[in-house]
């Protein structure tokens, strides 16, 4: 959803969480190399020939060794499996390096950076997709094996994280992961207490406030889809609202879940004891059944063992 992606890089849009993804989920000798005060962001607007706009924020680029090597990292984020990830990813690389080429920072300057593309995926199915291009195009004949392309990105699958490992690490990335794999409000509170520790200083208002959004128009959304509830400014108020407020707001909603619940569960019961007792129920008596509240339900299931028939039962 537009809503929910926009939130996601807005959390990405800061230098603090995008460290902390390198630091904590991107491995390889390289990144001893890496200065991570360097870390900044660099404009995704391209267009191409053909006029067509790409917007995408979330582009960062850091120095490497005693040279100004960048790395470029593309995110992309993903609830669902894209078979076609692969060409995707070689389209925004393309993209960026036609982006350098027109600023004049290569071939002329020197070689072209090397580019990191990074996927963030939290849905609940595995990735089954292909992490290289070259996976998806036909086997090469004799001959042409060096015309096939060759792109690889990096998959960070949520759900192959667990909890023993997320904890452990002072890191915000962790924390988006267990925010979103958080089974109860007890646990949710827990990580939102921890991030209030970590984001104390004044200079780090605008990451909570990121945070804030995201937890209000991709969590809260996605935990509570029937619940309204005012736009949250600061971790207190989230807090609040869930340590204080969230039976308040939800009472409506959850009543009339749990009617509805009960309704269910007692037709359900209801039918099992007519045909125990009287064989076969036809569409008419389930019809009844179905379409009646709980009060009566109660009554009819009080008459089915001294009742001659269904009809006499729901008299």
């Amino acid at each position: 959803m537009p809503g929910q992606d926009s939130s996601y890089r807005l959390l990405f849009s800061h230098q603090e969480v995008v460290r902390d993804l390198l630091t904590g989920f991107v491995h390889g000798s390289w990144m001893a190399t890496v200065e991570l005060d360097s870390i900044e962001r660099v404009s995704g607007s391209y267009v191409t020939d053909d006029l067509c706009n790409r917007e995408d924020d979330i582009i960062w680029r850091v120095r490497c060794g005693d040279r100004w090597l960048y790395v470029y990292l593309l995110i992309e984020f993903q609830s669902t499996v894209d078979p076609m990830m692969g060409v995707r990813i070689m389209g925004y690389e393309a993209l960026l390096y036609q982006d350098l080429v027109e600023a004049k920072m290569g071939p002329t300057r020197g070689p072209l950076p090397i580019v990191l593309p990074i996927v963030l995926y939290n849905g609940g199915r595995r990735w089954t997709a292909p992490r290289d291009v070259a996976d998806l195009i036909m086997p090469a004949p004799q001959g042409l094996e060096a015309y096939r392309p060759h792109l690889r990105y990096l998959l960070l699958e949520e759900r192959r994280f667990t909890d023993e490992e997320l904890i452990p690490l002072k890191n915000l990335v962790a924390a988006i992961f267990l925010l979103e794999k958080s089974r109860t409000r007890e646990e949710f509170i827990r990580v939102v207490d921890t991030l209030v520790g970590w984001l104390i200083e004044p200079e780090q208002v605008d990451v909570e406030r990121a945070f804030t959004v995201w937890i209000n128009r991709v969590l809260w959304r996605r935990r509570y889809p029937g619940i309204r509830v005012p736009e949250l400014k600061n971790f207190q108020e989230v807090r609040t609202v869930l340590a204080e407020r969230v039976q308040e707001w939800a009472a409506p909603w959850l009543e009339e879940g749990l009617e509805k619940g009960r309704q269910e569960g007692e037709a359900a019961a209801l039918l099992r004891l007519l045909e125990d007792r009287f064989g076969p129920i036809d569409e008419i008596v389930r019809g009844r059944v179905s379409s009646a509240d709980t009060e009566t339900l109660m009554r009819w299931i009080g008459r089915v063992l001294t009742a001659s028939g269904p009809d006499d039962a729901l008299a």
